[in-house]
């Protein structure tokens, strides 16, 4: 799945399309909702395309109908503010907790926050500013953070200084909103020569950074396969970690897709008490409304028991 043109590439086609083809002002559902998850689990749009139409706002009631009680959508910050304004009404109605969005410009083949670029380091902070009041708008209290790649004429001492210089300058800006950003490793196969890729590393830069707007979003996918050992290293960061993302792997799919033990990795995330949100960002193993149901029904299988 490709999901990373975040800040540059066009919405989802049809997203824009309105508010006509559905009403947000319908009556919602009344219906009992299909499943009560024991964990918040956010689709994200297009997931459930085939069920439910192109349109953003159908998309959110299928969720809601579902059982789903969060949703996250890293294009957000594309979208047009009347389109951001009723998803957010909808998400409301329907008690839907927005999650994250990508906050900026991810630099994928050269260095910005690493570097120590002054000019860079404006450009980001803007984005952190922008992004602080798209948050307001849809109710969002997590933003992702990409810290961009290495800088290779640097020691990853210095690389790590002017990261950490630089969220702190961010975390001035988010905190009197109580906003979150949540930095995420990425792995060395999907994203080669990205600054941060381990959950270690973002566990010292969010204790170096200090501040409750810096933590750290731990993408399962990722880790897997950047560190494995899941469960003893979210253990080893769980102070600063704020959000989750879901991927089976290989594949990038939805769980019971691969290898990953996601019934034993959700007892242990609902067990700790987590209330916060699980992303799905993954792809559907199968086309179709039938792949759709096959992710419902994974959920349901791992969803920890009550």
């Amino acid at each position: 799945m490709k999901r990373r043109n975040f800040v540059y590439t066009s919405a989802l086609a049809g997203s824009t399309l309105s508010l006509t083809g559905f009403s947000v002002f319908a009556n919602p559902s009344q219906q009992k909702p299909a499943h009560n998850f024991q964990l918040k689990y956010a689709p994200h749009l297009g997931m459930f395309r085939e069920s439910a139409g192109e349109d953003p706002i159908a998309q959110l009631h299928f969720m809601a109908d579902q059982g789903f009680t969060a949703f996250e959508d890293n294009d957000m910050m594309n979208r047009p503010v009347e389109l951001q304004t009723a998803m957010s009404k909808v998400m409301k109605e329907r008690g839907i907790q927005m999650g994250v969005f990508v906050a900026h410009k991810i630099y994928w083949e050269m260095p910005n926050l690493a570097s120590g670029n002054p000019e860079k380091r404006v450009e980001f902070l803007e984005y952190i500013r922008k992004a602080a009041e798209v948050a307001k708008r849809v109710g969002a209290k997590w933003m992702t953070v990409v810290p961009g790649h290495r800088d290779l004429k640097l020691r990853m001492g210095h690389q790590t200084a002017h990261v950490v210089e630089t969220l702190k300058q961010a975390a001035a800006i988010l905190e009197p909103h109580g906003l979150i950003m949540v930095l995420e490793p990425l792995n060395f196969r999907n994203h080669p020569g990205l600054f941060l890729t381990e959950s270690p590393q973002a566990y010292e830069i969010c204790k170096a950074v200090s501040s409750p707007s810096c933590k750290i979003l731990y993408d399962i996918y990722h880790q897997q396969i950047q560190e494995g050992n899941l469960i003893p290293n979210i253990e080893a960061c769980w102070d600063e970690i704020a959000y989750f993302q879901i991927g089976d792997n290989p594949g990038r799919n939805e769980p019971t897709t691969g290898e990953i033990n996601y019934q034993n990795v959700f007892k242990f995330i609902h067990g700790k008490g987590f209330t916060g949100i699980l992303g799905m960002e993954h792809g559907n193993s199968v086309a179709g409304i039938a792949g759709e149901e096959a992710v419902i029904n994974a959920y349901k299988l791992v969803d920890p028991k009550s």
